[in-house]
């Protein structure tokens, strides 16, 4: 890459670590990167982080990340799976812990709490017969509006679930639709 690439990409905040095989969107830009220990990076962009992924990278929205964690060196990860929709909500389930040992952590810890935190409009636990669900209303980045989320807890009645999670999102869409009637 040459010398007048790597600062246009800099000021244009696409700055890139050497290496990254990840495909920017058009209106994806950088907010920060962390080098691993070990090799390799994690990126942080508007529209999510990317991941080491075998011989390349993956990016993991923010929408789709359930919890965050900085400690001793390390970012803990926990991403969650879309696993099927009711109605206008989508089912989601959390897939185990991803630890990165950061060797450089730049801004990257404080860049993903504060999407993970700013991509989430409102969030619910509703008691339920053997557990309950989430109910998390979520902005998706390059995406309008918002998206409700529902993640079941271990034990709960999916079907019930279900039910609710379709019905409340109808609840939402109808309200958004009058209110976008009364602007």
């Amino acid at each position: 890459m040459s010398w007048w690439r790597r600062l246009v990409d800099r000021a244009t905040g696409r700055a890139l670590p050497e290496g990254f095989t990840g495909e920017l969107a058009a209106e994806e830009y950088v907010i920060g990167v962390a080098g691993l220990r070990g090799g390799g990076h994690l990126v942080a962009t508007s529209h999510g982080l990317w991941l080491p992924h075998g011989e390349g990278y993956r990016r993991l929205g923010w929408h789709l990340i359930s919890k965050a964690t900085w400690s001793g060196g390390a970012l803990e990860v926990t991403e969650a799976e879309e696993t099927g929709t009711a109605g206008s909500a989508v089912l989601l389930r959390d897939l185990p812990v991803a630890r990165f040992v950061l060797a450089e952590p730049g801004r990257v810890p404080e860049v993903v709490q504060r999407r993970v935190t700013e991509s989430i409009r409102s969030r619910h636990h509703q008691e339920l017969p053997g557990g309950g669900a989430w109910f998390v209303q979520r902005r998706v980045p390059g995406r309008d509006g918002i998206v409700l989320q529902v993640r079941v807890d271990e034990g709960t009645d999916v079907e019930l679930v279900r039910r609710i999670a379709s019905e409340v999102g109808d609840t939402i869409n109808r309200a958004a639709r009058e209110q976008r009637r009364h602007q």
